[in-house]
């Protein structure tokens, strides 16, 4: 920085400095002040767009659980008007759910298929996984379901998924390794009430 020997010439060395550069400085503020209230406009059009979603979203489950599978089609006009949103990966699921307690398993994978692509979620992402193993599973397409049993990773899951291993061990007829899965599950954190009884069956 350069020094100056008198106020003077601070003063005139500011308005050469000014004239240069004031322009610049004007037009940076009104870009900086106009980046504000856009952002806070996206912010509001944002928050309204997700206020607005979970309503339909509401409205949705609400008729899902009226209907159960004969309100298909309002749930699905609901996913395709709102696909960049979790709460059509939510709605998928719900979905699913009702249409594999109504046998239609074809329907309920494609759904739960489309919300595993989907998901931005990281604590879904498992909950999706587990559900397109189960429904594979009672296909009767065990390998493809043992494979994305292989991709749940996350803590928390060590139960559920041995424990489903071991049902498909067992649908698979292979009794020692429906066992040992079970036995697996029995020592994780998230093992279910049902696994004594499994192991008792399985010991007669």
């Amino acid at each position: 920085m350069e020094l100056y020997d008198t106020e003077e010439q601070q003063v005139e060395a500011i308005k050469d400095w000014w004239k240069e550069n004031g322009k610049a400085v004007i037009f940076g503020a009104v870009i900086g002040l106009g980046g504000l209230f856009g952002w806070r406009f996206y912010q509001d059009s944002v928050s309204e767009a997700q206020e607005a979603a979970s309503a339909s979203y509401t409205a949705a489950m609400t008729t899902l659980a009226s209907k159960g599978a004969e309100g298909e089609a309002d749930v699905q006009q609901f996913i395709d008007g709102n696909k960049e949103s979790e709460y059509a990966v939510l709605a998928a699921l719900q979905l699913a759910k009702v249409q594999v307690e109504a046998k239609q398993l074809d329907e309920a994978l494609a759904q739960l298929k489309w919300a595993q692509s989907t998901t931005q979620d990281a604590a879904l992402k498992p909950v999706i996984t587990y559900r397109v193993a189960r429904v594979l599973a009672e296909q009767g397409d065990y390998s493809a379901a043992l494979s994305e049993l292989d991709s749940i990773t996350e803590n928390g899951w060590t139960g559920r998924v041995a424990e489903l291993r071991g049902d498909i061990a067992l649908r698979s007829g292979d009794k020692a390794g429906a066992y040992a899965a079970y036995s697996e599950a029995q020592q994780a954190d998230d093992a279910s009430q049902t696994l004594q009884m499994k192991l008792d069956d399985l010991a007669k």
